[in-house]
């Protein structure tokens, strides 16, 4: 529970309330953190114009224990020089927060959990959510089925002794003998390598044996089956909880947790293809952003070197590779199985611009007005002290800067301007009253005065920095000179090269030190030292640094940095719409009575945040900062829409401490609401401390005027975006480089952009949803009705078709009994770069072995002639009940004919069982039985 969470850990982060900093007082004194003993002088290193310092100022603190006694990392001697990633799942194997536990907290692989111990390693797989905190937070807790190690291990500790981009190997020793275990995100295999013992597995009860093949064995605990594997020659034997073998002067071993008795044969073939690596590679071209995760083996016996991967919902919506039957419970929702050594991604690019398009509806005077309370305040930056806190106020001031130049309002952007360049440069300058320092034991730069945290517990670092990032961006924007690494540039890199850091190879910071790439998201907690593993709140915080990245490498011109951000961005915004927002309501537990979080957990996720239950705030911590990155967001409207209801439901009425960053947040879904709850205030509100009048208000009345994101349409630059409103769609980019260029983009429209500026134009084109998770829309996107009907109406009530059995013969490509639904007298033009989407919920209850097909046709004329058949790959579903979705995105089976523009045309789907024997279910009137056709 988070609430004992509280009081056994500090904080994580506490955010904009007044009442925060008291809270933290009280928290650090109740665990006894304090500075620690002063270090000798710092010596100043220069970066540019600017310096840092080589050790912390007196009287301050870098990490510590609970007990606030100094702490430096937990590795091995073949892992002390390389930077730590201290922000991960495993965290606490090199960050040892607690004096009495130098092994692990539990760490959250999924499908697998673990913990280290003296003995080794506990293994769990977590298949019941429970839900605690009076029902504000589900968690698929960590209990063990069983203990894998050594006979006689005894380790005082465990080290951290190899990593890579989401695999770890934790190491014991206890003077006769060692153990190494590698795991990993998606892995359902442990491999294991000892030396002093026989191979030992150590079971929570005594276990069900029901397959026993010598080396190999197969054990059911708990309710959950596992596969042992041991060296050829060797045998486990069962004693009680206690399975041991003798190695036979090998060194290896590995289990398995399997989705089925009937996979071990499937898994047998991987056993001892050891995985040693892991590493994901990117790029961000055209408009989309794809990425290959790749494992390395090595084979122990025989010469195989594949093996099995369990992919996340986040990156099995947007594969085409092939994945097998086998799935995995998660607390991310169902975890699908790929038998390969490596899989592909492909996902939109997500579009970051400087600042929303000039529009008619904002009145220049009322916003001039509004800019010059911000820059002619007597403190801009309200009194911020700390990393945190000036970050706010860098970004609150950054976010204006365009809208001011956009209205030709210079002497206000310049003076903007400069208030940033100040306030950075006495920053990044050593020996003043902030400053960074650099930490080499945990190679890290942290700024002081830090807060939440981010010195003794190296939390949020992403969180802060994402701030200087940005406004530098934004400075960079106007002012090259200033951004050059002979001038102010070199400090922004080392942010970057802390937070963000794209190499691997970097002996002074770790490579990405916060985000997960294989979660799709990032971890705020530095040591990871909780029950229920690590957290991340604000995920729009860390967003706000993928925006930065993709701002200051175009500004810059490193295009590596600027794909970087998007890359970061692109597959985070994936993992916020499934994991913080539940967009596809397939990820939460039923039982959890909540359509978002306010915080993921490695074990789940909790409608909460670290300093209050205010509905307001659980709700607009994954909004904040609203900026041209935020964006991203509009492409779950309808989540949008429910989670502005549920906030207004649990407020007991419309939003009134954090209004304005709500307000911003509806307008990427409603903007004309967003606009009728802006004019009922008129003005007279207090922003959020992030927030300013003058940005709330361009933001709202620009989007009214040219309509909300519309994210069905990507630009080939990423600093490009495009907005919908009746049937009209407004294009904009700025693009920073120094020679004019044209941006093309998916619906064929193109634009001309002058150097170093911003160009905006509109075109025809419906507001329509994301065809990769296409919403009710009109047009285009037509719902499923009960009878046979394909509908643009979006009131039909939700209901439910049958879906005929295959009658035990295998159907799949050829329509067998099949639901149809139809419409006819459909006109359109092809959209280029567009292609048939669709969204379904299916359900086979509890019958085996079911798996729905589907066929999207068009008659082009309506003719009763097909002229275009496109059929898609079947849908294996689950024995279990519930729903379950089914997309596009299992890939198209077979194509026939060609797509052309339809006139009076009929468009046909189809969906039928392609195998089993039993018939299934469809839903029909929601959000989630939709067809988007590729036409405009």
């Amino acid at each position: 529970m988070i609430e004992v969470l509280l009081v056994r850990t500090s904080l994580s982060r506490l955010a904009s309330r007044p009442a925060a900093a008291t809270l933290l007082a009280i928290a650090v004194a109740a665990v006894g953190l304090g500075p620690a003993a002063s270090p000798a002088a710092a010596a100043a290193i220069p970066a540019g114009a600017g310096s840092y310092s080589d050790s912390r100022p007196a009287g301050t603190s870098g990490p510590t224990t609970n007990t606030g006694a100094p702490v430096t990392p937990k590795l091995t001697t073949a892992a002390r020089d390389k930077p730590v990633p201290t922000n991960d799942w495993w965290s606490s194997l090199a960050y040892q927060r607690y004096g009495d536990n130098p092994y692990s907290t539990p760490m959250y692989g999924h499908p697998l959990t673990y913990q280290a111990k003296a003995s080794g390693l506990e293994v769990g797989y977590p298949t019941t959510p429970a839900i605690v905190g009076d029902g504000r937070q589900y968690e698929y807790a960590h209990k063990a089925d069983l203990t894998v190690g050594l006979s006689g291990l005894n380790s005082p500790d465990t080290k951290a002794d190899a990593w890579s981009d989401w695999t770890v190997t934790p190491y014991w020793a206890d003077g006769s003998r060692t153990f190494r275990a590698t795991i990993g995100h998606g892995m359902p295999f442990v491999y294991a390598k000892g030396s002093g013992g026989d191979a030992r597995i150590t079971t929570a009860s005594t276990p069900t044996v029901f397959s026993d093949q010598g080396n190999v064995l197969g054990i059911t605990v708990a309710g959950h089956h596992y596969a042992l594997f041991a060296p050829t020659g060797s045998d486990w034997n069962v004693s009680g909880t206690a399975i041991t073998a003798g190695l036979g002067g090998k060194d290896y071993f590995s289990l398995a947790v399997l989705p089925s008795t009937d996979a071990l044969a499937t898994y047998r073939k991987y056993a001892f293809s050891f995985v040693t690596g892991s590493q994901v590679a990117w790029q961000s071209t055209g408009g989309t952003v794809k990425a290959t995760y790749s494992l390395t083996t090595e084979a122990k016996e025989g010469t195989e070197r594949g093996t099995l991967q369990a992919l996340y919902r986040h990156q099995w919506l947007h594969t085409t590779d092939a994945l097998t039957p086998y799935t995995y419970v998660s607390p991310r929702g169902t975890m699908k199985v790929r038998e390969s050594a490596s899989f592909t991604t492909s996902q939109k690019n997500n579009g970051v611009v400087p600042a929303l398009p000039a529009s008619s509806g904002v009145d220049k005077a009322r916003l001039a007005g509004y800019l010059n309370e911000v820059a002619n305040a007597s403190d801009p930056f309200s009194g911020a002290a700390d990393t945190y806190w000036t970050g706010k106020a860098l970004g609150r001031l950054a976010q204006l800067v365009p809208v001011a130049d956009q209205i030709g309002e210079t002497a206000t952007r310049d003076k903007l301007l400069g208030l940033m360049k100040g306030r950075l440069q006495e920053w990044f300058t050593a020996g003043g009253a902030s400053e960074f320092s650099y930490d080499k034991d945990w190679k890290t730069l942290t700024g002081y005065p830090a807060s939440y945290g981010s010195d003794t517990e190296l939390n949020d670092h992403h969180f802060h920095y994402s701030y200087y990032v940005y406004a530098a961006a934004i400075i960079a924007q106007y002012d090259q000179a200033w951004a050059a690494d002979s001038a102010w540039g070199s400090m922004i890199k080392h942010l970057i090269r802390d937070t963000a850091n794209p190499s691997r190879t970097d002996s002074a910071y770790p490579f990405l030190r916060g985000f997960d790439v294989y979660a799709g998201h990032s971890w705020a907690s530095g040591h990871q030292g909780f029950a229920a593993g690590n957290n991340q709140e604000s995920s729009s915080e860390s967003i706000n640094l993928s925006a930065g990245l993709v701002l200051w490498g175009a500004a810059t011109g490193d295009t590596n940095l600027r794909d970087l951000g998007s890359f970061l961005l692109t597959t985070e915004s994936e993992a916020i719409t499934q994991y913080w927002f539940d967009a596809s309501q397939q990820v939460f537990p039923a039982s959890f009575g909540h359509d978002t979080v306010g915080m993921v957990w490695g074990s789940g996720g909790a409608y909460s945040t670290w300093w209050t239950a205010n509905p307001e705030e659980i709700h607009g911590i994954n909004v904040l900062p609203v900026t041209g990155g935020s964006l991203h967001l509009a492409r779950e409207k309808a989540a949008i829409k429910r989670n502005i209801a549920e906030m207004e439901r649990e407020n007991g009425g419309p939003a009134q401490e954090w209004r304005d960053l709500l307000w911003q947040f509806e307008s990427l879904s409603d903007p004309a609401a967003a606009k009728a709850k802006w004019d009922g205030v008129n003005g007279n509100y207090t922003p959020e401390q992030g927030e300013s009048k003058a940005h709330t208000y361009h933001w709202i009345n620009t989007l009214n005027t040219v309509g909300a994101p519309d994210m069905t349409v990507s630009g080939d630059l990423p600093t490009s975006a495009v907005f919908s409103k009746d049937g009209t769609r407004t294009y904009t980019a700025h693009n920073h480089g120094s020679t004019a260029r044209t941006v093309t983009f998916s619906d064929g429209k193109t634009l001309s952009v002058p150097a170093r500026s911003t160009a905006t134009s509109t075109g025809p084109g419906g507001s329509n949803p994301d065809p990769e998770e296409p919403g009710p829309s009109t047009g285009n996107t037509f719902r499923l009705k009960s009878g046979g009907i394909l509908t643009t109406a979006t009131t039909d009530p939700a209901g439910a078709d049958t879906i005929a059995s295959a009658d035990g013969v295998n159907r799949d490509g050829t329509p067998y009994r099949p639901t149809v639904y139809e419409v006819k007298k459909v006109n359109g033009k092809v959209a280029s770069g567009a292609a048939t989407a669709f969204r379904l919920r299916v359900d086979a209850g509890t019958k085996v072995g079911l798996a729905p097909q589907v066929r999207v046709s068009y008659d082009l004329t309506g003719d009763g002639t097909f002229d275009r058949a496109e059929t898609f790959r079947y849908f294996a579903t689950d024995p279990v009940n519930g729903w379950e979705e089914y997309t596009q995105a299992s890939g198209p089976q077979a194509t026939t004919g060609s797509l052309g523009e339809l006139k009076n045309g009929t468009v046909r789907l189809e969906v039928w069982n392609a195998l089993g024997n039993g018939t299934s279910q469809v839903q029909t009137g929601t959000d989630a039985a939709v067809l988007k056709i590729p036409y405009v």
